[in-house]
């Protein structure tokens, strides 16, 4: 499910940088797909709290579990609306290239690699090291999104797609939370510790 809802990110933020409609149809088609991984996740995961009763570390493993499943599910849920994006502005000549954005992309696709490695490698430092970058996401959003209001109040005639590309920063940078979600769940899971790391 991991390496689906990344490729997804990645996809979707190709579609929109290349205007390809089909591509961002593709990304469109896989929510479905991840909608049923998670339901089967979620269900196997109950299934498992109700026959075994696991207790302690096992108790946290599943229920970080199904707390990982639903924040990938939720980053899919954000793929897709780049890709819906995409859709609505096939056609149209972007109003700047897309540099921090596919840079944005390309680090929450990091962060949720990351993360999922630190869930499968059970590996606390590498949760907290990939926890650390959502500052460098918050720096980039902030970045995109001082650029297109300026260009916005420049130029009334780029607000449309400057507001579907403020949109599309958005959800990458909640793509990032999203990850350092993964991350604090990962960190409870092995520690017992729940913070609220993204500050």
């Amino acid at each position: 499910m991991g390496q689906q809802v990344s490729g997804m990110v990645e996809k979707a933020v190709r579609s929109l940088a290349q205007q390809d409609a089909a591509l961002a149809q593709q990304v469109i088609d896989q929510d479905d797909e991840i909608d049923r991984m998670l339901i089967a996740i979620e269900m196997r995961c109950l299934q498992v709290m109700a026959l075994q009763q696991p207790m302690a570390r096992d108790l946290r493993a599943v229920g970080s579990s199904l707390k990982v499943v639903t924040d990938l599910e939720r980053v899919a849920d954000h793929a897709t609306d780049i890709a819906e994006v995409t859709l609505k502005l096939a056609g149209e000549p972007l109003i700047k290239p897309l540099i921090d954005i596919p840079r944005m992309a390309d680090l929450a696709q990091q962060m949720v690699r990351e993360a999922l490695e630190a869930f499968v490698q059970q590996d606390e430092a590498a949760a907290r090291t990939m926890i650390a970058r959502d500052h460098d996401m918050d720096a980039l959003y902030r970045a995109v999104f001082d650029e297109l209001v300026e260009m916005m109040e420049r130029d009334p005639g780029v607000v449309r797609q400057a507001t579907y590309l403020l949109h599309v920063a958005g959800w990458l940078e909640r793509i990032g939370d999203h990850a350092t979600n993964l991350g604090e769940w990962i960190i409870y899971q092995l520690t017992g510790e729940l913070n609220d790391l993204n500050t």
